[in-house]
């Protein structure tokens, strides 16, 4: 549909032939870029760009977990191993070592783990990041990730690792969206992740279940408190997409200094 005159025109026509006014790319065509290598959505590139590297790390920290066992296999990762790969450690993170609380959240503590939080990951984060388009997807998680476990350094001086506390943080967004589109639609989004919540809380709560819920709560409150702030992103650029493309810069330039302290104290810790 033509923007000036709203006659119905091709999607191949640049000029509408009704009024002569110029046609820029369909609305979906801009929220839905070309996918990556064909294969991976672009609307969903940072989602994916996460879980390989949660992936990779769990590899990592596994080869590392087998030569501590002499060659044994095993789908656990020790507590060293992961302490010196930057979990969150309360007594460390006191002594200054903050970055921990953004390489807790990429760390895995077992197969089990990982698998669980990778098929959360995997659906939610796509859909947030396509919704909210990447840069407010990547603050989204970080500062849900740094608040969940800056709640769960204040609550348990116990070592702590995961994606959980940054897909709490995702959920909280997604409640923020459903409470604030007051449509049928708002309301089935609220209540299918407000339902998401409770049962992973719930979860926490059962025994055999080795669960950091104050990491979860933190992220769940930081991912609600920012994504009622954010807003998803308007068709047309405005300051307040340059602010969010800002932030999302530096959030990685943070994120990034955190691997680069991690790698140099894994270097310190096993020369």
């Amino acid at each position: 549909m033509c923007p000036n005159c709203r006659a119905f025109v091709d999607r191949s026509d640049h000029v509408c032939p009704y009024c002569d006014a110029k046609l820029g790319p369909r609305a979906i065509d801009r929220r839905s870029p070309a996918p990556i290598a064909g294969i991976i959505p672009g609307t969903q590139f940072t989602a994916a760009m996460i879980l390989l590297i949660n992936i990779g790390l769990y590899i990592v920290t596994a080869v590392f977990s087998m030569k501590l066992r002499d060659g044994r296999m095993a789908f656990d990762i020790p507590g060293q191993i992961l302490a010196a790969f930057g979990a969150k450690y309360t007594p460390a993170i006191a002594a200054g070592e903050w970055w921990r609380l953004i390489t807790a959240g990429f760390l895995h503590g077992g197969l089990l783990h990982i698998l669980m939080n990778s098929w959360a990951l995997y659906g939610l984060a796509g859909q947030v990041e396509e919704l909210y388009g990447s840069a407010r997807f990547i603050v989204f998680y970080i500062i849900s990730t740094i608040f969940g476990f800056l709640a769960s350094t204040f609550w348990s001086g116990a070592l702590s690792v995961g994606a959980s506390a940054g897909i709490f943080g995702l959920i909280g967004v997604m409640i923020a969206f459903g409470i604030q589109h007051d449509t049928s639609l708002g309301s089935a989004v609220r209540a299918h992740y407000t339902q998401w919540a409770i049962y992973g809380l719930v979860m926490g709560l059962m025994p055999g279940f080795r669960v950091d819920n104050a990491a979860h709560l933190g992220g769940l409150a930081a991912g609600f408190a920012i994504g009622w702030l954010a807003g998803p992103p308007k068709l047309y650029e405005s300051w307040r997409d340059t602010f969010w493309k800002a932030a999302a810069g530096v959030c990685l330039a943070v994120t990034a200094f955190s691997f680069l302290m991690m790698t140099l104290q894994l270097l310190a810790v096993t020369r």
